[in-house]
């Protein structure tokens, strides 16, 4: 029996060693682990031949990130921006003297059409996906919003002509149970959902001095 002998060369062996592809995460997130993971209504413990849960969960995890929603409106012929209702100037509405039918524009909101029955989760539910285990922070869940590129237009006339709408990527932050609506905030270049002063948002933004 011999002891081991380092070689000489050690770094110039490790530079040589090629290892395959881990699982660790390495990217950096504000976003929880488990607020990518869908929702899957199986047992846990699984009989000899069916596809296990931990499975079945990769499997709707792939396929729901294979989907992009601006791409599946795209196919069918809807732009995006023209979801949004706007402004109409009364001088370029088409009359029943030019005949021709009127092209009546978009006015009614998206939440009119917006049906809850399918739905694998309700809005608490979402929110709650932000807390981790063993955490009082809650972190902001991920999502894609249809907002404007102008974010100071969009805030002082979001239905402004002027205005260009976009699927982005946001952190859902909070939900209010009267209007049913989301607080988002726009991720930055790096995918990060953070203030004025680089620090992540948590606790739906309200800080400790409220």
């Amino acid at each position: 029996v011999t002891t081991f002998k380092t070689p000489e060369d050690i770094g110039s062996c490790l530079e040589k060693q090629v290892i395959g592809p881990t699982t660790e995460i390495l990217l950096k997130s504000d976003f929880p682990l488990q607020a990518f993971k869908p929702k899957v209504q199986i047992p846990f413990q699984r009989l000899p031949g069916q596809c296990p849960r931990k499975v079945e969960i990769e499997r709707r995890r792939r396929l729901y990130r294979s989907l992009d929603i601006a791409q599946l409106l795209s196919d069918e012929g809807i732009d995006s921006n023209e979801l949004m209702p706007r402004h109409q100037e009364p001088d370029t509405m088409p009359t029943i003297e030019d005949k021709r039918d009127p092209i009546f524009p978009v006015y009614l909101p998206l939440k009119i059409f917006d049906n809850e029955e399918y739905d694998c989760r309700t809005p608490e539910e979402w929110i709650l996906l932000g807390l981790e285990p063993g955490s009082h922070e809650r972190k902001p869940v991920p999502g894609k919003a249809l907002l404007p590129t102008d974010d100071v237009l969009g805030h002082e006339d979001p239905k402004s002509q002027k205005l260009i709408y976009k699927w982005t990527d946001v952190g859902v932050l909070d939900y209010d149970k009267e209007t049913k609506l989301y607080l988002v905030h726009k991720t930055d270049e790096n995918g990060l959902v953070r203030d004025e002063e680089g620090r992540p948002i948590v606790n739906g933004g309200v800080t400790p001095e409220g």
